[in-house]
């Protein structure tokens, strides 16, 4: 199996997972070979990429930290929960169901807490915040677990997560929408979501105190320099400023409207050059041992000019996969060979120098 952008998605491909739409129907069955009907649904759906299995990669497996069934359960009661209704009967129901989820995604990343994070950007463009949402809980709860949070930790960690974004419904929809640059009245305005946030969980919903500060504390930097309250370091709550590191790398590799995603590396170096500025340090060191810059089943070019797949992430050594190589310093197909950079000491001055999009079936 390996991840293939939709620029790159060709008639004749077959489907390595499973795809929904945005109402967990599928929309493609695992096998599946993919016509030209198909990309474009895929394309109009806001997908950035999908995963396809062919001869090079049929090896290649991927395993989810949580499953599908449960990303969706949680999407789902996320978007329950932001629906604004002064006369909603159903309260004490939809938060009960999103801590009965929480505490199953806790339950299955305890049961998965040796596995590096392969996140790539399958949200849509209409429920980006949803799925953003999850993603951003999922994480935090893999830091809070390398951490060695107990499992009540870790619930009220996921569920001040999963609803960290929950003010944006009281903020103005044209200004969440808007592509431009916002002037500062609207930034003032839009910076107020983690307030309103806070103060709704707080009044409506009895949930743990640590959770709710976490959502209003999300947006501080650890250099004092964020907001609301300008708090730095350790007056900001452990739950905040591990939200804070799993809020701004997903955002970061998420396709929007009104910009491209950047590659899981990209984003792993700015929240790596940005430990001590907006970032804990030392919770820092624990996200880029547990999230890989380098997801399975994305091409890569080696540093000496041999390229292949990233079969396997090694823990403790982010920067250092096992890859599958495919092609030559020219460009041509060989017999795969698996380099691992982390145990072959001949290897040690090899690196990988960047991801490719353009192998397609092809030319493979």
């Amino acid at each position: 199996m390996r991840y293939v952008p939709v620029s790159s998605l060709l008639e004749g491909m077959v489907t390595g997972k499973n795809l929904y739409d945005k109402n967990h129907k599928l929309l493609l069955r695992k096998g599946a070979q993919i016509h030209k009907r198909y990309i474009n649904r895929i394309v109009e759906l806001g997908y950035q990429g999908m995963y396809i299995d062919d001869d090079v990669s049929k090896d290649i497996e991927l395993r989810d930290i949580i499953s599908e069934d449960l990303r969706f359960m949680t999407v789902k009661s996320i978007k329950d929960m932001m629906l604004i209704d002064t006369n909603d009967k159903h309260r004490s129901y939809k938060i009960n169901k999103t801590k009965q989820l929480i505490n199953q995604i806790v339950e299955e990343i305890l049961d998965n807490q040796d596995a590096i994070i392969n996140l790539i950007d399958l949200k849509f463009y209409d429920d980006y915040t949803f799925f953003h949402s999850v993603n951003v809980a999922v994480l935090s709860i893999v830091i809070g677990t390398a951490i060695d949070l107990n499992k009540q930790e870790l619930i009220q960690l996921g569920i001040g997560a999963v609803l960290h974004d929950i003010g944006k419904m009281f903020v103005d929809k044209e200004i969440l929408n808007k592509k431009g640059k916002l002037t500062d009245e609207e930034l003032k305005h839009l910076q107020r979501h983690s307030e309103f946030g806070y103060q709704y969980l707080k009044e409506t919903y009895e949930l743990p105190m640590r959770s709710c500060i976490a959502v209003l504390q999300h947006h501080e930097r650890y250099d004092g320099n964020g907001y609301p309250n300008q708090l730095a370091k350790d007056e900001i709550s452990l739950f905040a400023r591990i939200i804070t590191i799993a809020d701004v790398y997903d955002a970061l590799i998420s396709k929007r409207p009104y910009r491209k995603a950047l590659l899981p590396s990209e984003a792993m170096e700015y929240i790596m050059a940005n430990g001590g500025l907006m970032f804990d340090v030392d919770l820092v060191k624990v996200f880029v041992r547990k999230v890989a810059p380098y997801p399975i089943g994305t091409l890569v070019k080696l540093s000496n000019g041999y390229s292949g797949i990233v079969k396997e992430n090694n823990d403790e050594a982010c920067l250092r996969p096992m890859i599958k190589i495919i092609k030559d310093p020219k460009n041509k197909p060989i017999k795969p060979r698996v380099y691992d950079l982390k145990k072959d000491k001949r290897l040690r001055s090899v690196t990988i120098i960047g991801t490719l999009d353009t192998m397609t079936s092809g030319n493979l």
